[in-house]
């Protein structure tokens, strides 16, 4: 079972907006609430399946260099949009790479299994999961395509 990351636009306008909000009304956000960054999207995936999954790898596919960190979170986002906690954020990260010149993506598998398996974990509770991915190096979210295989 192959479930794609899908990037939540809207969720991401929101979150945008709330940074933007603080800043224009000079106000600090909440204790330990994560903000999202310039070079942070909300990505989403849709469980077609909730029972019996079995994490069985990432299908992360960067068409240039560069890296992105994959953040998944606890955190059941409702219509109003409750903001984030730093505390909802799953430990450990996925961090997937490519060198210049290079085909082949890297990544410290033991973090990126661990994520893995909580996101199976979590499935079993859940319909939608929400993710944070982060883009550094130069790479942008066009050049990404993400899927979990199960």
């Amino acid at each position: 079972l192959k479930l794609p990351f899908t990037p939540d636009e809207q969720l991401t306008r929101c979150m945008r907006l709330r940074f933007q909000s603080l800043q224009q009304k000079n106000l600090r956000p909440q204790d330990g609430e994560k903000l999202l960054q310039p070079n942070e999207q909300v990505y989403r995936v849709d469980f077609s399946r909730q029972h019996n999954l079995h994490f069985l790898r990432w299908d992360i596919q960067l068409d240039r260099p560069g890296k992105v960190t994959v953040t998944g979170t606890s955190q059941h986002w409702t219509p109003d949009l409750t903001h984030l906690m730093n505390r909802q954020l799953l430990e450990p990260v996925g961090i997937f790479w490519k060198k210049p010149g290079t085909e082949e993506l890297e990544c410290n598998e033991a973090d990126a299994r661990e994520l893995g398996e909580r996101v199976a974990e979590l499935a079993q509770v859940r319909k939608v999961m929400y993710f944070l991915l982060a883009f550094t190096e130069g790479l942008e979210p066009a050049r990404l395509r993400a899927s979990i295989v199960f």
